[in-house]
């Protein structure tokens, strides 16, 4: 398994340093609506994670809310709110956001502003050691004291330097020096400091945050390509400063940024699309394949067609794993070289394009062999577990149930991506009611049915029999609790 290191600038084989990875995202900073420029991070990050635990590792995952920037009191000043109300009210917007795309959260998400102590403690490390120090009420970072400073983006500090001036009256020895503690300002929200009231730089949270969650030394740090300089390559010089350990991050993985036109997609130059926006528009699913169709490195142009191709292929994967199986107990469609495939191209620096690429090839001989009366369940069994388990795709889990000449009222579902027991008792339900409805009991076949809709399981009657969609998998628990109330035994 290779993936591309920012820092060495070239495919590296995957070596976590223990039995845990450990990943760091740079998260949001909630003054507006999350855009797709968001998503597309938190999208590859949470499939790069999915494919992590697919593989077989154990995750620990750990991402940031900025609750206190620059941006953030400025908009709260527009709508004179206070930062936190702000930051909470958009923070919760975000979530929702990141739930309905299907994303995992974070095993941690701390808040900036709840971590303030040990930034002063990781501040105050860095003056002793003498990295930092403090100036007007403010502490900014020594760049000058750190030989490699520069190694992430690859840029030379003497080139840095030139045409940058002092902040006038800022008390900075050096142009480049960066800053770990802002001095209070009138109307700005502030914390006692052993340097004076005032709040965090930017950079200097989300090296605490990694410290304090992750450890010393983390095997994966991820954010926007935006993010290289100078925000992650500050978090490098002061994490590796503080600790005196190197490297702060072994695997450094940047996305690519989603454009709008000319110009990436950000909330400060306005030419956004929102994720609610685009969700009401094309649905989880179709963002998801918009997002994983590009190289995740590369930059993405937002387009309308590029949306309704990406809900047409969702549609495809859909029908593919929802067509009934036609076939005997014979010839089947084996599926095994698809997903040996599909786990190269992931292997290869997260190929998402390429893997998306075989799903659909896959999803195109599931049709071929069901038309031609070969058994294709198990085909759709890898189909639907590839695409939800790594790529975060909702593809429906849905069944025909039928009824059956031979046995008459036999309920029967033919896939096998439920658990066997939730199938059974499912199955047996499905039983009842058609039993009930043959003897016109049709206020206990309407309660068999509201029961199950309660648990995500659909009921649709039409001629050809009785159609059931799995809005969730229902646990054995819940099921055996209907059917002990109903008095139905399996």
């Amino acid at each position: 398994m290779k993936v591309f290191n920012t820092l060495s600038g070239k495919k590296e084989e995957f070596q976590p340093q223990g039995e845990v990875v450990t990943m760091y995202v740079c998260g949001v900073t909630p003054y507006d609506d999350a855009h797709l420029g968001h998503a597309m991070s938190y999208i590859i990050f949470d499939v790069i994670r999915r494919y992590l635990k697919y593989r077989g590792y154990k995750v620990r995952f750990v991402q940031n809310v900025t609750d206190i920037d620059d941006k953030i009191i400025e908009r709260a000043n527009q709508r004179g709110v206070s930062t936190r109300e702000l930051a909470e009210k958009f923070t919760a917007s975000y979530v929702e956001d990141m739930e309905l795309l299907n994303i995992e959260p974070p095993d941690k998400n701390p808040y900036a502003t709840d971590v303030i102590p040990d930034m002063i403690e990781v501040i105050q490390g860095l003056i002793d050691k003498g990295y930092a120090y403090p100036a007007r009420g403010s502490v900014y970072f020594r760049v000058r004291n750190v030989p490699d400073y520069g190694k992430l983006s690859h840029r030379n500090l003497d080139s840095m330097r030139s045409g940058t001036t002092c902040e006038i009256g800022g008390g900075k020895e050096d142009p480049m020096d960066f800053v770990l503690w802002k001095a209070a300002k009138p109307g700005e929200p502030e914390w006692p400091s052993p340097w004076g009231k005032g709040r965090p730089g930017w950079h200097i949270e989300c090296s605490t945050m990694s410290l304090k969650y992750l450890g010393q030394t983390i095997d994966i740090h991820g954010g926007g390509q935006d993010l290289v300089f100078p925000h992650h390559e500050n978090e490098i010089a002061q994490s590796e400063s503080f600790t005196g350990k190197k490297p702060f991050a072994k695997y450094w993985l940047h996305n690519g940024l989603v454009q709008l036109g000319a110009d990436k997609m950000s909330k400060s130059l306005g030419n956004l699309i929102t994720i609610r926006e685009a969700l009401q528009k094309y649905g989880a699913d179709a963002i998801r394949i918009f997002i994983l169709s590009s190289y995740y490195r590369s930059p993405l142009t937002y387009t309308e067609e590029a949306l309704e191709a990406a809900e047409r292929g969702a549609e495809r994967l859909r029908q593919a794993v929802t067509r009934d199986d036609a076939g005997g107990k014979g010839e089947a469609l084996d599926a095994m070289l698809y997903r040996k495939r599909f786990e190269e191209a992931m292997d290869d620096d997260f190929n998402t394009s390429q893997a998306l690429g075989l799903l659909f090839d896959l999803a195109r001989e599931i049709n071929q062999a069901g038309d031609a009366g070969i058994s294709i369940t198990e085909a759709q069994n890898s189909l639907v577990s590839l695409a939800r388990e790594v790529l975060g795709l909702k593809i429906p889990r849905v069944f025909n149930v039928k009824l059956s000449a031979k046995i008459g009222l036999k309920a029967t579902i033919k896939a096998t991506v439920i658990p066997e027991k939730v199938k059974a008792r499912v199955t047996r339900l499905i039983d009842e009611r058609l039993e009930c409805r043959k003897a016109k009991n049709w206020q206990r076949a309407d309660e068999i049915r509201n029961n199950l809709s309660e648990l995500g399981v659909i009921i649709e009657d039409n001629k050809s029999g009785t159609n059931i969609s799995f809005k969730s998998v229902p646990s054995e628990e819940s099921l055996d609790s209907i059917m002990k109330e109903l008095g139905i035994n399996l």
